[in-house]
C-alpha cells in the first residue's frame, strides 16, 4: 500500500470512497489499467473486519472462496474460516500486493457533479475533482435498534452487535439477544458457550446447514453455480433478503436453536416492546424456528438433485430432525432480570454524502446495473446482491470489481479531462 495525501484542488481520474475488500479489488484493476486514482477510507484499510466482529468472530464461507484480483487464498486451509484477525490481516496484505494507493483517515463529506461532468469530492482533508467516482462502503452503515430502545430501563446495559466483543466485556447477568440473522445467532452461541444465560428473540431468519453428504454446502452451492445467478432472475426483493445462519467457528457446524434451547438458552418470537419493564414477544417463535429448518432442508433438496443429476457419488446422509418444540403462545420477559440486551436487527445505509446525485431510489437505496448508475462516472461496488448472491461476499467480489474497474477504464479514456490535466509531480 502507498500511503497518499488529500491535497486540496488536487485532479484525480478516478476516486474510490472505501478501503475495504471491494475498494481494494477495484483499485488493483485500475493500476494495470494506468488510471491515476486515489482510495480514500475513512479509518483504515479493512479496519471493519477488526473493528466491527468480536473476538471468536469467524468467516462463514469457506477460506477458498476468499480470492480477490490477483489475489487467490493462499494458506493451508482452503476448506476451514479464517478468523476476524486472519481475515483482516489478509485484506491488509492485498493492499501491499499492488502499491494501492489509499488516503487513510480521510472522510468522503460530499459528492457532487458540476455541468462539465467532472466531479467535486469534499473531503475532511481538502477538496479535490475526479472524472469518475466509485462508492465502495458497502450498504451496512448505521445500527439500527427499534424506537422502544428508548424505554429500556437505565440499569440494562445496551449494545449492537457490531459493539460486541466478548461475553467478558459485558455486566454479569443474563444477556437478551434481539435478532437472529448470522450476527445473533452467532453472538447468542458465543455467550451460551461461555456459560452465560440467553435469552433470544427469533425472527424469519432462514438457516443453512454447515454440511451435508460429505461436502461443506456453501462448497456445494459454489460448484452449482448458485452465488453466480444475476439478481435480474430473481427479483429486486431479493436484496433485502437476511443471510442463512450458520458458523466457521471450531472448523465449521451447524447453529441449532432448538439445541441450544434444550441445553438451557430462553428462546421467544419476535420482540414486540415494552410494557411497565417487560419485554413482549409475539406467538411465532414455532413458526420461525420451521421456516429456518425447512429452508436449509430445500438446499440439502437442490443438493441431492445436483447430485443425482450429475452422477456424484456421495455418501447418504440422514435429514435432520427437530429436537425440541416451543409451547404454543406469545411470552414475555422481565427487564429486571436482564443485564443486558445486544441488538441484532441489522443496519441502515447512509448515503447522504452523495448530495444531490441521482443515483438513489425514494428510499434511498443505489439505483444501479452491476455497480452503473444513470450518473456517468458514478459507480457502485460492493453491495449486497449488486449483481449476484455472491457480489456481497469474497466469492463474487472480484468478478463483480474487474467489470466495475473496467468500466471506470473506459470512461477515463473518453473524458476530454485527461488530456487537459498534466501528470502529477513525482
Amino acid at each position: 500500500m502507498i500511503p497518499t495525501t488529500i491535497r486540496d484542488g488536487d485532479h484525480h481520474e478516478a476516486v474510490v470512497v472505501g478501503g475495504g475488500q471491494a475498494g481494494l479489488s477495484v483499485s488493483h484493476g485500475l493500476v494495470e489499467a494506468g488510471v491515476r486514482h486515489v482510495v480514500i477510507e475513512r479509518d483504515s484499510v479493512a479496519h471493519e473486519w477488526r473493528d466491527g466482529r468480536w473476538d471468536a468472530f469467524t468467516l462463514v464461507t469457506p477460506n477458498w472462496h476468499c480470492h480477490l484480483p490477483g489475489y487467490p487464498y493462499d494458506g493451508d486451509d482452503p476448506d476451514g474460516f479464517m478468523t476476524r484477525d486472519e481475515t483482516h490481516a489478509w485484506v491488509r496484505r492485498y493492499a501491499d500486493t499492488f502499491d494501492a494507493p489509499v488516503a487513510e483517515g480521510v472522510t468522503v463529506q460530499l459528492v457532487t457533479r458540476r455541468p462539465d461532468g467532472v466531479f467535486v469530492v469534499t473531503t475532511s482533508a481538502g477538496t479535490i475533482t475526479a472524472d469518475t467516482v466509485t462508492a465502495a462502503t458497502g450498504g451496512y452503515h448505521r445500527p439500527v435498534v427499534p424506537t422502544w430502545a428508548t424505554e429500556v430501563p437505565a440499569h440494562v446495559h445496551q449494545v449492537h452487535s457490531h459493539e460486541y466483543r466478548n461475553a467478558a466485556a459485558l455486566p454479569g447477568g443474563p444477556v437478551l439477544v434481539i435478532g437472529t440473522g448470522q450476527s445473533g445467532t452467532q453472538i447468542a452461541e458465543d455467550l451460551h458457550l461461555e456459560g452465560r444465560q440467553v435469552h433470544l428473540a427469533v425472527g424469519r431468519a432462514p438457516r443453512v446447514a454447515r454440511f451435508h453428504r460429505g461436502r461443506d454446502c456453501m462448497t456445494w452451492l459454489a460448484e452449482m453455480g448458485v452465488y453466480d445467478i444475476p439478481i435480474a432472475t430473481r427479483g429486486l426483493a431479493k436484496r433485502e433478503s437476511t443471510n442463512h445462519y450458520v458458523t466457521g467457528r471450531d472448523g465449521g457446524r451447524d447453529v441449532d436453536l432448538r439445541a441450544f434451547a434444550r441445553e438451557g438458552m430462553g428462546l421467544h418470537g419476535r420482540a414486540t416492546g415494552i410494557e411497565d419493564g417487560v419485554v413482549h414477544f409475539d406467538d411465532t417463535l414455532a413458526a420461525n424456528l420451521a421456516h429456518a429448518d425447512s429452508v436449509a432442508d430445500s438446499i440439502k433438496d437442490d443438493i441431492d438433485a445436483y447430485i443425482a443429476r450429475e452422477g456424484i457419488d456421495a455418501p447418504a446422509e440422514a435429514r435432520y430432525v427437530p429436537v425440541w418444540q416451543p409451547e404454543p403462545g406469545p411470552s414475555a420477559l422481565r427487564l429486571d432480570e436482564v443485564a443486558t440486551i445486544i441488538w441484532a436487527i441489522g443496519f441502515r445505509a447512509d448515503w447522504s454524502w452523495l448530495g444531490a446525485l441521482d443515483v438513489l431510489d425514494p428510499e434511498g437505496l443505489p439505483l444501479q446495473d452491476r455497480g452503473e448508475t444513470s450518473v456517468p462516472g458514478f459507480r457502485f461496488i460492493g453491495l449486497p446482491w449488486m449483481h449476484t448472491w455472491g457480489s456481497g461476499r469474497f466469492h463474487a467480489v472480484a468478478r463483480d470489481a474487474e467489470h466495475v474497474a473496467a468500466g471506470i477504464a473506459r470512461t477515463v479514456r473518453t473524458s476530454p479531462v485527461r488530456t487537459a490535466v498534466p501528470e502529477p509531480a513525482p
